[in-house]
């Protein structure tokens, strides 16, 4: 039979070597870490073969959206237009979507660069009835009205009646084409107008 103070001392020893026992453990472990995840060559002569992200120019962040740059308006010359664009304008949206396409498809046929393609800001257009017993206005119907525009280069002088002769024989009804050359209006008119920041920066300056 021990006393009680050898019996308390022999259970703090043993709490003590346990506690060594799991520190050198854990200790131990994260050494065995270190060294897996460590990489041995990178004093060595052959460190960097096969890095090439370095090389590439860095990626812009798809978040941050920059202010577009205008486009410098190519100059004509004596056989070839500039920019010129293809507006194609109606009411109904599949009938100007599907001679866009065409227009697309029927210059890359014929080697016409593209430049791009791309659709202005739809429009709407309320129409309104007055009866005949009465004096206030109701709300008929609303017109949406959409256009798209595709801007070539380089069309020759000689090719542009035959383009225009062509699109003309197949233009849809209700459909309405306009080619004129491309100007800094028709950039601006991309973009929506923002009348209350307009004004307000029309005030700061």
């Amino acid at each position: 039979m021990l006393p009680v103070r050898s019996q308390a001392f022999i259970r703090q020893t043993l709490s003590v070597c346990r506690f060594t026992a799991c520190w050198q453990f854990q200790h131990s472990g994260s050494d065995v870490l270190k060294q897996s995840t460590t990489r041995h060559y990178r004093s060595q002569p052959t460190h960097g073969i096969g890095r090439y992200r370095h090389l590439l120019p860095p990626e812009k962040d798809p978040k941050k959206k920059g202010k577009l740059a205008t486009k410098e308006i190519k100059p004509k010359s004596d056989c070839e237009y500039g920019f010129v664009n293809l507006q194609v304008s109606g009411y109904n949206m599949t009938l100007v979507e599907h001679f866009t396409q065409y227009i697309h498809n029927f210059c890359n046929r014929f080697s016409i660069k593209v430049e791009e393609s791309y659709a202005n800001p739809t429009k709407t257009t309320e129409v309104m009835l007055l009866p005949e017993h009465g004096n206030k206005m109701f709300l008929d119907s609303v017109l949406t009205f959409h256009e798209r525009v595709i801007q070539v280069s380089g069309l020759s002088s000689t090719f542009s009646p035959i383009l225009i002769e062509v699109l003309l024989m197949n233009q849809p009804e209700g459909v309405n084409l306009l080619v004129k050359e491309h100007t800094e209006a028709d950039y601006q008119s991309r973009f929506k107008s923002r009348p209350d920041l307009e004004n307000l920066m029309a005030s700061i300056n």
